[in-house]
């Protein structure tokens, strides 16, 4: 369930950031400048949970689409104004999207079982949810600001790497809910996993399965790109727990007819958390002006050879072509 917390507008920052401007919003650069702010979104265990939005500078639109990011880091570390972030939201908000970049708790921070194997299943499950339920908090705070932030609750597209893509993903596949809307519930109008995988793919059906992107490796070490245990554990260890990745969950959605774009990288590993950023912006930004801006719904496999053999994990024949 969404709790909604009393309103906390702590204005930590108001930066000015340049770049060239460009033509075409949401598919090209389009505005010269960003302007960041800072909120506190909610306050739990001590702790006061911010979030930076990012926006076009002197952009008069009131309904921008919204890319929410949650970074990774095991759910043990991370920051969400790390110099890569700052990068990538501040290029969406030139792009005409309203960037946003997420703290939540990091449940397992100093926790001496980290989150390998020697982290129980039960506890990882639970990191999740909690990751989850600070995600679904940051999206009712920016729904209830939407008009001072100019943002469509409509639109709202959740992206991560490595742990947030794990959050974004456990969160992005429920029934849509509402946050109070005169409009109706709010379903996520899309998801872009960087390495991300769910334990459970019941969760996705044809009332919650949204337009997904998907980047991952075949050589995944921690996350599998397929279906494998979490780190790779073995059954007898405390952390073994199954997980699906790109792959699979590209296959589920396929059997509920959703739009879905799959990013293989053979033999690619974990890098795949935070390479698109940078590498693979163009196809996110296509993804999101094509899947949610423009809904012209489709399903595409992007293939990017790689040497399968790097890694001993379950090979795939689109690899060897």
């Amino acid at each position: 369930m969404v709790k909604l917390f009393p309103v906390f507008l702590f204005l930590s920052s108001l930066i000015f950031i340049d770049a060239p401007a460009a033509q075409e919003r949401y598919l090209e650069e389009s505005f010269d400048s960003v302007e960041v702010q800072t909120f506190t979104y909610a306050s739990k265990d001590g702790l006061h949970l911010d979030l930076d939005v990012y926006l076009p500078y002197g952009d008069t639109a009131v309904t921008r689409p919204v890319v929410l990011y949650v970074h990774g880091g095991g759910f043990s570390g991370g920051q969400r104004n790390s110099p890569e972030i700052v990068a990538f939201c501040s290029r969406l908000a030139r792009y005409g999207y309203a960037g946003v970049s997420m703290s939540y708790r990091l449940t397992r921070q100093g926790k001496p079982t980290g989150f390998g194997c020697d982290c129980p299943a039960a506890d990882k499950l639970n990191t999740f949810q909690a990751a989850v339920e600070d995600l679904q908090d940051a999206t009712a705070f920016l729904i209830s600001h939407r008009e001072t932030l100019g943002i469509d609750p409509q639109r709202i597209i959740l992206a991560g790497s490595s742990a947030g893509a794990e959050t974004v993903l456990n969160a992005a596949y429920q029934p849509p809910f509402c946050y109070g809307l005169d409009s109706g519930p709010v379903a996520y109008a899309g998801v872009i996993s960087m390495a991300g995988a769910i334990p459970d793919t019941t969760r996705i059906f044809p009332d919650s399965a949204i337009p997904s992107l998907l980047f991952h490796g075949t050589c995944d070490n921690l996350v599998p790109y397929a279906t494998a245990s979490h780190h790779y554990c073995q059954p007898s260890q405390p952390g073994y727990l199954p997980l699906h990745g790109a792959y699979t969950i590209s296959l589920k959605l396929a059997a509920t007819g959703t739009p879905y774009w799959l990013h293989t990288t053979c033999g690619g590993a974990h890098e795949m958390a935070s390479k698109p950023m940078w590498t693979y912006f163009g196809e996110i930004v296509e993804f999101c002006h094509r899947y949610v801006v423009r809904e012209q719904w489709e399903t595409r496999h992007t293939v990017v050879p790689g040497d399968q053999n790097r890694c001993s994990y379950q090979s795939f024949g689109f690899c060897e072509d």
